[in-house]
């Protein structure tokens, strides 16, 4: 009997993947590839986290300048390694806009702070991510909303 077990990625599935965005043959990614393939491998970088690790590439350079494997592996490291917010802090954060201290904020101000702060959502985004959160009076429970992001 073979039993599978799923647990990490290992670098020969991180190789694999890095392979699939290699359009050219030369066993190199284009820049402007480097967040799709971290975010394939279940990482969720900013792309301003990303052009950082890049180091500040120009929009000529995004789609030009390529990426071989080792430089790629050594960025998701790094990558993963960057703080990422804990369900306390985003909670915090939404509690600003809780106006009545009932634990709720507006969906329409939710909406307008993904759309304008920080790393911008689109609007099909936003429209996906807040679907079924909001109660009858537009109003979102912003803890249980946060767990649901954090779900994803």
């Amino acid at each position: 009997r073979t039993e599978i077990t799923f647990c990490c990625p290992s670098v020969t599935d991180f190789k694999e993947a890095f392979g699939l965005f290699d359009r050219v043959g030369d066993s190199k990614v284009a820049y402007n590839q480097v967040a799709d393939i971290m975010r394939a491998l279940g990482q969720n970088p900013t792309n301003k986290d990303v052009k950082k690790i890049l180091g500040d590439p120009s929009a000529d350079d995004m789609a030009n300048k390529r990426l071989d494997f080792d430089g790629f592996l050594a960025m998701l490291k790094t990558v993963d390694a960057i703080q990422k917010g804990t369900y306390d802090d985003y909670v915090e954060g939404l509690r600003v806009f809780d106006k009545e201290g009932n634990g709720t904020v507006m969906g329409a101000e939710l909406r307008i702070v993904l759309s304008t702060l920080g790393e911008k959502m689109s609007e099909p985004e936003i429209e996906s991510l807040m679907q079924g959160q909001e109660d009858e009076n537009g109003s979102v429970h912003y803890e249980a909303f946060v767990k649901h992001v954090l779900s994803l």
